[in-house]
């Protein structure tokens, strides 16, 4: 279901926008249907009302919790969503009252280190499907005040619905703009896309390498656009919206944890408007990758901090249940046929 198929069923009942702003507000925030301080009835259109309990439903029927498994810190955990047609998604709650959700069940960027691009791309999340990620954190923790997309596959690919997602969000949902991330590798589109939006998000960009070839190996199929160039695309939005940029690094042993890396890193992030999180590769079966020791990363964090880049150091939540992105699904999906679609976004 798309946000907009949402908005033309509730029309179609004879809603007017004010009418769907309320409905809206009711699935996102996991409200009763009765009581408040302005009751339903009597206000709502008769037939929207009388179409409300089976329309939640629908909606509560977006996505059913497959499994969950909690990380040792008592607060992370990441869940296995199942969809309406037997796909799933994996959602995880984070520290600090977030959650980070799927944009499209695999991905077609195919970064050598992730497990959810092995599979290749099977199709888009939609819209409400997304939606219905956040609404599940929220029943999971009430005081939820973050959403990072951050998840299985490109919000680039599936940019109309991310961004119809993130305008609900931003609008309905509570949420404050810069409590809104979208994450991606880098993408033409995406930057006209965020340029424009009336939401407009935090940006994280995925980066992982200073060096154009070796990026071109660690993400093969993502844009052929310049470290330098991303860079300076990024730093124009952070600047531009007032929201510092988070630059992603993914720590690979061996890989991009050497001298002339870190060399790189300053060259490109010295006093830009933005942080570098810098994450070690989280193990996973038949990925040739190593993490690096924490002390070896904790000691690379330092000494970029030392040269003027800030950088923290970050755990990616589901270590402790072999729950790296896309390693739940992964271990579900054995056994069962998987299609691979064409990437478009879906026209708005």
């Amino acid at each position: 279901m798309l946000i907009s198929d949402l908005r033309q069923r509730l029309r179609a009942l004879g809603a007017n926008p004010a009418h769907e702003s309320r409905v809206l507000r009711l699935w996102l925030h996991s409200l009763p249907l009765t009581g408040g301080k302005r009751p339903l009835e009597g206000w709502l259109p008769k037939a929207v009302l009388e179409a409300l309990p089976g329309l939640m439903a629908d909606l509560d029927g977006l996505v059913a919790l497959r499994s969950e498994h909690p990380g040792s810190d008592g607060v992370s955990a990441r869940l296995l969503l199942g969809l309406t047609d037997g796909q799933t998604v994996e959602t995880v709650l984070l520290p600090r009252d977030g959650v980070c959700v799927s944009s499209q069940v695999g991905c077609a960027v195919g970064c050598a280190f992730c497990m959810t691009g092995t599979e290749g791309l099977i199709r888009q999340v939609g819209s409400a499907e997304i939606v219905a990620q956040v609404v599940m954190a929220r029943r999971k923790n009430a005081r939820l005040k973050k959403v990072v997309f951050m998840g299985m596959g490109e919000p680039s690919h599936n940019l109309a619905n991310v961004m119809d997602a993130i305008t609900l969000l931003g609008r309905e949902g509570g949420f404050a703009h810069k409590q809104l991330v979208f994450s991606t590798v880098g993408d033409e589109r995406a930057f006209a896309a965020l340029n424009a939006a009336e939401v407009k998000p935090a940006l994280a960009l995925s980066l992982h390498t200073s060096d154009a070839d070796k990026r071109a190996e660690l993400l093969p199929r993502a844009p052929r656009i310049a470290p330098q160039d991303l860079v300076d695309a990024a730093d124009a939005y952070a600047r531009a919206s007032g929201y510092p940029i988070q630059y992603q690094w993914t720590l690979l042993d061996g890989v991009n944890d050497g001298p002339e890396e870190l060399d790189g890193i300053v060259r490109l992030l010295q006093g830009r408007y933005g942080l570098l999180n810098m994450i070690p590769f989280n193990s996973a079966p038949g990925l040739p990758f190593v993490r690096p020791s924490w002390d070896r990363a904790r000691a690379i964090a330092a000494e970029l901090s030392r040269r003027g880049v800030l950088t923290k150091l970050r755990d990616s939540a589901g270590q402790d249940v072999d729950g790296g992105c896309g390693q739940l699904r992964a271990r579900e999906a054995v056994g069962r046929p998987a299609k691979v679609v064409r990437i478009h976004a879906p026209g708005r």
